[in-house]
Order: C-alpha cells, then sequence, then structure tokens
C-alpha cells in the first residue's frame, strides 16, 4: 500500500472514531449539544423556582446587604477559585456597569496583601460551588472575624436558597448563603457548566435588584457605556442630531403655500429630506411634508405648489421626544419604517430632526 493510499485509510478511520464517539455524526453532536442547553436551562429554571416557593428571604437579605453597602460608600468586592472566579470577575464587572462600585479579589492574593482592599463598609460576595474551597473559606472567615458581612454562592446542603444552615465551611461562616442546588450536568461533563451558569445568572439578578433599589437611572448606565454600540443606542437622541431648530433647520407654518413653505426651509440653501410644518400661533408640530411626499405630488398635480401646507402634508407624524435615547430612535425606525424623525419638546414643539443616516453614521442601524 502506497503512502497516499495510508494516510487517506487513516483519514477514514479517524473519522469513524469521532463518529461514533459523537454518536453517529452531526446528529449525535447536535443532541449532546441540547441536552447540554436543557441542562443549564433546568438549571437556572430550578434557581428561580426555589426563590418563588418561599426561599427567596436570604435573597432579599442579601440585597439589602449590598445597598447598604453602596450607601455607605463600600465596594461590592467578589471572590472565587478557578471557574468560579472566572464567573465572579463577571459578576463584579455587571454590578459596576449598573452602578455600583465592585471589584473581584483573587483569595490567594488575598492572603498576600490584597487584604488591604477590604474596609467595613464593604460587602464580599464568595462563591464556591462545594462550599470547601480553602482559600474562599479562609478569606471568608478572616472578613468575618474583621466584621465585614459574607454572601455565600454554594451548592448548598439546604432545601432551597438559604433555608437552612449548611455543612459546608463556606456555608458556615457566611452572613447570607444563596444555595444554586445541584447542578444536573455531571454526567455529560466533569467540567462545571450548569453550575456556573446558574451562579452568573444569580450574579446578575442580585446586581439588578441592587441597582434599581439603589435608583440608579438610564443617564447613569449611559455615562458607564460611552464607546461602543451600546454606548450609542444609550446616548440621548439630541446627541445625535445632525438637523436642528435655529441652527440648520428651518420649520414651516402649515398655512403657507408648500412653494413658500419650500423656501422658507431653504432659508440657508441647506435642508433635510423632510420639511417640518408647525402651528403658526404656538409652534407645535403639525404634520411634515417628505421628499417622497414632493415627487408624488408633482406627478399627481403640477399645480399642488400653490396648495397650502396643511391639506398636503402628512399630519400627526411618528415624534420622539427630546427626552428619548438613540435605541427608541433605531425602534421607531425599524417599526414604522420613517427616514426622518421629528424630535420634539415637552410643549409639542419640534427641536430637531433625525435622519436615518444619522443612525447609520453611528452603526446602530444597517443601510
Amino acid at each position: 500500500m502506497g503512502k497516499q493510499a495510508a494516510k487517506s485509510l487513516g483519514r477514514k478511520k479517524g473519522a469513524k472514531a469521532g463518529a461514533a464517539r459523537s454518536g453517529g455524526g452531526g446528529g449525535g453532536v447536535l443532541t449532546l449539544a441540547c441536552a447540554q442547553l436543557q441542562a443549564e436551562a433546568r438549571a437556572v429554571e430550578a434557581l428561580s423556582a426555589g426563590l418563588r416557593r418561599g426561599s427567596g428571604a436570604a435573597f432579599e437579605r442579601a440585597v439589602r446587604l449590598l445597598v447598604g453597602c453602596a450607601q455607605e460608600r463600600g465596594t461590592v468586592l467578589v471572590t472565587g477559585l478557578g471557574k468560579s472566579g472566572l464567573v465572579g470577575a463577571k459578576i463584579a464587572a455587571t454590578f459596576a456597569s449598573l452602578g455600583v462600585p465592585s471589584h473581584f479579589i483573587h483569595p490567594t492574593e488575598a492572603a498576600h496583601g490584597d487584604l488591604g482592599n477590604f474596609r467595613p463598609a464593604d460587602v464580599c460576595i464568595a462563591i464556591s460551588y462545594s462550599g470547601d474551597t480553602d482559600e474562599v473559606v479562609s478569606l471568608s472567615a478572616v472578613l468575618r472575624q474583621d466584621g465585614i458581612d459574607v454572601i455565600a454562592i454554594c451548592k448548598g446542603t439546604g432545601k432551597g436558597v438559604g433555608t437552612l444552615a449548611g455543612t459546608s465551611g463556606l456555608e458556615k461562616i457566611a452572613s447570607v448563603v444563596l444555595a444554586i442546588g445541584e447542578a444536573a450536568d455531571e454526567h455529560l461533563s466533569p467540567a462545571p457548566m450548569a453550575s456556573t451558569t446558574a451562579t452568573v445568572a444569580l450574579g446578575d439578578a442580585l446586581a439588578l435588584c441592587v441597582s434599581r433599589e439603589l435608583g440608579v437611572s438610564e443617564a447613569d448606565f449611559a455615562k458607564r457605556h460611552p464607546g461602543g454600540s451600546l454606548g450609542g443606542l444609550m446616548k440621548p437622541v439630541t446627541e445625535a442630531l445632525r438637523f436642528r431648530v435655529g441652527h440648520n433647520l428651518h420649520p414651516a407654518f402649515d398655512d403657507l403655500t408648500v412653494a413658500e413653505a419650500l423656501a422658507a426651509a431653504d432659508a440657508d440653501g441647506r435642508r433635510p429630506g423632510a420639511l417640518l410644518l408647525v402651528d403658526r400661533g404656538t409652534g407645535k408640530l403639525t404634520g411634515i411634508f417628505t421628499d417622497g411626499d414632493l415627487r408624488r405630488w408633482v406627478l399627481k398635480d403640477p399645480g399642488f405648489l400653490n396648495k397650502r401646507a396643511k391639506d398636503v402634508m402628512t399630519r400627526n407624524p411618528s415624534t420622539l421626544p427630546d427626552t428619548a435615547r438613540v435605541r427608541d430612535a433605531v425602534r421607531v425606525i425599524q417599526q414604522f419604517r420613517r427616514d426622518e424623525i421629528p424630535v420634539v419638546d415637552a410643549r409639542g414643539r419640534p427641536v430637531g430632526m433625525l435622519d436615518v443616516q444619522d443612525l447609520i453614521t453611528m452603526r446602530v442601524v444597517k443601510e
């Protein structure tokens, strides 16, 4: 047998072995993937069900501790080792992004000087699925001796979230125990998966509830996310306006003829793809007349330029309040398929015109 034939045979044998391991080709891979996703979904659902069944008292106490920590200008410090440490870093980042000062502390580094990061007003979230990770238990014991509250997230030996005193080292020490329960994915993988998913979900729930209790607003959130597409979506819509009333946008009175209104709007030789029309007495927006409307009327009635603008305009167009955010503009554009959206103040007077090209430039919508 030639070398090339031998290599080909080897590849075929390897492919057959791989198919056997995966349960018979692509179907086996998909079956395994779905089984894992379902196991993780069950873990999160079991966690939620446990809270609803009356074991949420510990969760509420944990939220109160964390809110008090923030109100006293303390920091939520999160610790864990291995996979729990990686999950802890994510939880700390979520708290920080929602306006609650937080960062991750490595439990081993804490024993070599990082204990100086802890202050009396702080609260520690300690993560260990078994509840017996030596480094995490040791750090928690030191913190409790110093009067610092510890919220434990672990498998738990009670019947629910903090319902019974547990037997693990971390449960015995902690101020509050949040038990995620047994993870049902051990038979699928030796690596922790469903348990880490449940822990992340529980951390998200804690961070969300704490931020709401503290009254963290969307404006506060936007300040902490100035970059990227998320930052763009959270910006006030007024920051995205290229056409502004009093600058380069001139609304026209709706009792003018179309020709007069177009001339008024073109006062500085530049205008967006739509004309804003307002009531002469109140200045409130009454309608909009787009370039598309202009083309249609030219074909329909060449003499329409002498008609009053209010007779050909689109009345009560979709608008955005000047307090809206860019994400609201994206939603309106996607829902109503509009290229221009008037932005109005609390009294209904136009302050600007948002053009879809402005959002394309910001990369929050695609062409």
